[in-house]
C-alpha cells in the first residue's frame, strides 16, 4: 500500500469551526451589558436636559409675571395720583380768582368796614383756605420758587430784574404761584428773575481759589 505523499503546492481549506474560535459565556454576558447600558445613559441625560429647559422656562415665566405685578402697580398708582389732574387744574383756576379777589380789597376795608364787608371778606379768606387743603389732601402742593435757582421744569420766567446783589438765575418774586401734583408740574410757577448778579457757585468757586491779582 501506497503512502500519501506531501503536495507544499495543494491549498490548505479550513472549516468553519476551525476559523471562528468559539466564545466564552462571559464575553457574551459583557457585550449584552453594554448594549443594555447605553440606552439607560442615553435616556438619563435626555432627562435631565429636559429638567433644565422646564426650569429655565419656570423662572422666566416668573420673572415675567414679577414684572407684570408691578407695572400694573405702577399704573395704579398713576391713576390714583393723577386721575384728578384736570379737575385741579381746574380748581386753581378758580383759587387763582379768590385771591385777585382778596387782593384789590383795600386795607382800610379789613380795618374799618361795616360788618358785612368784614364777613364777606373772612368768607371769601376761608373759601380759599379750604380750597387749598382739599387739594392738598389730594397731592397738589405749591411749587417753592422765591429765592430758589430758575429751573425750566418748574419755573416759567415772565421778566428779568436788575440784582447785583443776587446770583444771576434767582427767582426774585413769584407772579404766580405754581403747583404740583405728585412728581409732575401741573403748572409752572410765574416768577421774575435775578440779572446782572455773580453766576451761581462763582462765589463758592472764588472762595476756595486762588487769587490771581496778587
Amino acid at each position: 500500500m501506497r503512502g500519501k505523499q506531501f503536495n507544499p503546492n495543494a491549498d490548505i481549506v479550513m472549516t468553519s469551526d476551525e476559523t471562528t474560535a468559539p466564545e466564552t459565556p462571559e464575553a457574551t454576558a459583557t457585550t449584552e451589558n453594554a448594549g443594555a447600558a447605553m440606552p439607560e445613559i442615553d435616556a438619563t441625560e435626555a432627562l435631565r436636559a429636559e429638567v433644565a429647559e422646564l426650569k429655565d422656562r419656570l423662572l422666566r415665566a416668573a420673572a415675567d409675571m414679577e414684572n407684570l405685578r408691578k407695572r400694573t402697580e405702577r399704573e395704579i398708582a398713576d391713576t390714583r395720583s393723577y386721575a384728578i389732574a384736570g379737575f385741579a387744574r381746574d380748581m386753581l383756576t378758580a383759587t387763582d380768582s379768590l385771591s385777585r379777589a382778596l387782593a384789590v380789597l383795600p386795607a382800610e376795608a379789613r380795618e374799618t368796614g361795616d360788618a358785612a364787608t368784614k364777613s364777606l371778606i373772612e368768607g371769601i379768606e376761608m373759601t380759599e383756605r379750604e380750597m387749598q387743603r382739599l387739594l392738598a389732601k389730594h397731592g397738589v402742593t405749591p411749587i417753592e420758587a422765591e429765592g430758589q435757582k430758575f429751573d425750566p421744569h418748574k419755573h416759567q420766567a415772565m421778566f428779568e430784574v436788575p440784582d447785583p446783589s443776587r446770583p444771576e438765575g434767582t427767582v426774585v418774586q413769584v407772579v404766580q404761584t405754581g403747583f404740583a401734583i405728585g412728581d409732575r408740574v401741573l403748572r409752572p410757577a410765574m416768577v421774575g428773575v435775578a440779572k446782572g448778579g455773580a453766576k451761581p457757585g462763582a462765589e463758592k468757586a472764588g472762595e476756595g481759589g486762588v487769587d490771581k491779582s496778587a
